[in-house]
């Protein structure tokens, strides 16, 4: 439990809030402790930048501009005594030091660097300026230095460091219990609130990222096909998780969506599995059927009979192989295997071609080819593909055109497109059938008696589609019948 805790989103900001917190208090201190330290010895510079002038002048450490060694002994003894903070040196021009206040045992330098020196001297404003401290090696301190005569040989500096080894050992003591009892709590107490401070914001953040990942698990488990909520379609405003709960809810939706187009597809699938196999066991039964019978009684059987016979038989083969032919076509089509190659072309000149084609059938069907208005429209479109889709159309119309009838053909051209158009004196469509008339092996009330398996216009339909066309279907035809409008792209 407190491992799966600790994976959660919320518990890990938490612990890299505490650990960034951590570093910054920390870098915070450190940055504090060196401030307050450059602070303080830029301020003891300023305040006693001429305590070296002073203790020549106040102690005339200089008479008849010479350098008094009695006071000089005096006044080093006076210091350590009253003020062991500062140490005190005697340098000559070049820096060596002479004598000091300091314990001989604890100095480690025999000289001391004249450039901070001449720098102070050049420009009393400069401060914090550091320079040598004669007890360590590379150790460097704020000071206070002034000119004095040296015997026997070019000024000297009086050298004072003020903050000598006295000092450091107080402030270090004073500074690490100051340290310990204000620094540290004042770091504690912001680190706690920045700490609950953060978890509420967190907190607030992960709530959301809670709830939506809530929602997901729902919607994994619940086994629905998608969310049902009202505004799922609209990606709600906000900031970045508010639009990814509002994506999540449209990708939810579009996984219904398709969840629920696959079962109507596996639906669709099962029902074309059960249409193919009736439509082929028909045929076959009737071949098989007409078959044993002429072998069983072809000795019974007149000349007339085994021809009438042998028709039949014929008839079924040829419908057998028209229906497979469809069904390959189709398979083909859904693919996408059969790709058009457009072209321009004049339609009228296409029509009339395939008009002239289905005339004999026409002819027995006792039903009249009419084109009324043909204009030269040009279009975009696949030679093959086109005269296909004319056939089927035309075929259609002539199988349900009452004899004497009038089968109606047009070409027109609107804003956008060319609309040839198919017009049959039938008995038209059911209103229920209008909306399925182009799924495969769907056939309406009326197809019922044709014998056909029900894959023409779906054919058709897809055609149309390849070439970037659209096809309707409507009851508004001369007598009553069918009207089908293919309307293709125009050339240009």
């Amino acid at each position: 439990m407190a491992l799966s805790l600790f994976r959660t989103l919320y518990a890990r900001l938490a612990v890299g809030l505490f650990l960034l917190l951590m570093i910054v208090g920390g870098l915070f201190t450190a940055l504090s402790l060196y401030s307050v330290r450059e602070y303080t010895a830029a301020v003891n510079q300023e305040l006693n930048r001429d305590i070296a002038r002073n203790l020549v002048s106040d102690r005339n450490l200089v008479t008849d501009g010479q350098l008094n060694q009695t006071e000089l002994k005096k006044l080093f003894h006076l210091y350590m005594t009253i003020h062991p903070g500062i140490e005190i040196y005697l340098l000559d021009a070049t820096g060596q030091i002479l004598s000091y206040s300091a314990d001989p045992a604890k100095i480690k330098r025999n000289h001391v660097s004249l450039e901070p020196i001449d720098t102070l001297l050049a420009e009393p404003e400069t401060f914090p300026l550091p320079g040598d401290d004669p007890r360590s090696h590379d150790r460097r301190k704020v000071f206070s230095v002034t000119p004095v005569p040296i015997e026997n040989g070019p000024s000297g500096y009086l050298y004072v460091v003020l903050r000598g080894e006295e000092y450091d050992v107080v402030e270090s003591m004073v500074h690490g219990k100051q340290l310990l009892r204000m620094g540290g709590g004042a770091l504690a107490i912001s680190l706690v609130i920045g700490l609950l401070a953060g978890l509420v914001f967190f907190h607030l953040l992960t709530r959301r990222l809670s709830r939506l990942t809530g929602r997901v698990e729902a919607f994994d488990l619940s086994g629905e096909s998608r969310i049902h909520k009202p505004d799922a379609g609209v990606p709600p405003p906000g900031d970045d998780i508010d639009y990814l709960a509002g994506r999540f809810e449209q990708m939810a939706e579009r996984i219904g969506a398709q969840v629920d187009l696959l079962k109507e597809k596996d639906h669709q699938r099962r029902q074309l599995v059960a249409q193919v196999s009736h439509d082929l066991r028909t045929p076959l039964a009737s071949i098989q059927g007409y078959l044993e019978a002429l072998k069983m009684k072809q000795a019974q059987l007149s000349a007339d009979e085994q021809a009438r016979f042998l028709e039949v038989a014929l008839s079924e083969t040829l419908r057998l192989g028209r229906l497979v032919d469809e069904l390959f076509e189709l398979a083909a089509l859904e693919a996408r295997e059969k790709q058009p190659s457009p072209e321009p072309l004049v339609l009228a000149e296409l029509l009339h071609d395939v008009v002239q084609k289905h005339q004999p059938e026409a002819v027995r069907e006792s039903v009249r080819l009419r084109i009324g208005r043909a204009d030269g429209v040009r279009v975009v479109a696949d030679i093959a593909m086109t005269e296909r889709i004319l056939d089927n159309l035309i075929g259609n119309a002539l199988v349900h055109s009452p004899a004497g009838s009038d089968v109606m053909l047009e070409v027109q051209r609107d804003d956008t497109s060319a609309v040839m158009t198919v017009a049959d004196a039938g008995p038209g469509i059911d209103p229920a059938d209008l909306d399925h008339l182009f799924e495969p092996f769907y056939q309406g009330v009326t197809a019922a008696h044709t014998g056909h398996a029900g894959l023409g216009l779906a054919i058709t339909a897809r055609l149309v589609a390849l070439q970037g066309g659209q096809i309707d279907v409507s009851n508004d035809g001369p007598s009553g019948g069918a009207r089908f409008r293919v309307r293709l792209p125009l050339a240009g």
